[in-house]
């Protein structure tokens, strides 16, 4: 009942349940269940500590919206993010 009742725009995947999300079938049903929630619910997936493409296609598949990690683009230090986000305008975003 908490979750439905916080003004929230996204819910953030842990990175611990996509360290094995494409071979464990655990892992891959509380991903699942959490981006159908979201849907459900009109609010947005993040996975967060993404590393390989395997997991961003399973992810795409499982209808996760969003991801960051060190397969999308490294870690930059604060003061370069705004060039950064100047430089490449826009969020990626999952495509199955």
């Amino acid at each position: 009942m908490f979750l439905r009742t916080l003004p929230v725009d996204y819910l953030k995947i842990d990175g611990q349940f996509l360290q094995n999300v494409t071979h464990d079938q655990i892992d891959r049903s509380m991903v699942e269940a959490i981006a159908q929630i979201g849907q459900t619910m009109g609010i947005r997936t993040i996975a967060e500590k993404v590393d390989s493409p395997d997991v961003l296609a399973r992810l795409a598949e499982l209808g996760v919206q969003y991801a960051q990690g060190n397969y999308i683009a490294p870690p930059h230090p604060v003061d370069l993010l705004a060039d950064l986000v100047n430089a490449e305008p826009g969020v990626i975003k999952l495509t199955a």
